[in-house]
């Protein structure tokens, strides 16, 4: 499983909606969402500011993890530090339950 969300997401929505909804859509489009299918992983759900992908393996996901943070690692000069959208991820080695549509962490 691979786990992210933005850090500081209600500060940046609280600063400018609009422009922090228009730039995580282009990152999930042009950053995070190719990884995830590079890596063979399954959007299991995008919630705002987070998504939950599963993996065949914890090695996928730490790799998915790792490629979408190298991707992000240089944010446009032009972007003041306050309004960069960041997100650490991570990846749980552990048992999931899959259950109708939902997925739970063992």
């Amino acid at each position: 499983m691979l786990c992210a969300d933005i850090v500081g997401y209600s500060r940046l929505m609280g600063t400018d909606e609009e422009g922090t909804h228009a730039a995580l859509t282009t990152i999930w489009r042009d950053i995070v969402d190719p990884r995830i299918e590079e890596c063979k992983g399954k959007l299991v759900r995008r919630m705002g500011d987070g998504l939950v992908v599963e993996f065949r393996s914890a090695t996928d996901a730490v790799v998915c993890a790792l490629a979408i943070q190298e991707s992000r690692r240089a944010p446009p000069i032009e972007i003041p530090p306050e309004r960069q959208i960041q997100f650490p991820g991570s990846a749980r080695p552990t048992g999931v339950l899959l259950t109708f549509s939902r997925i739970f962490n063992l």
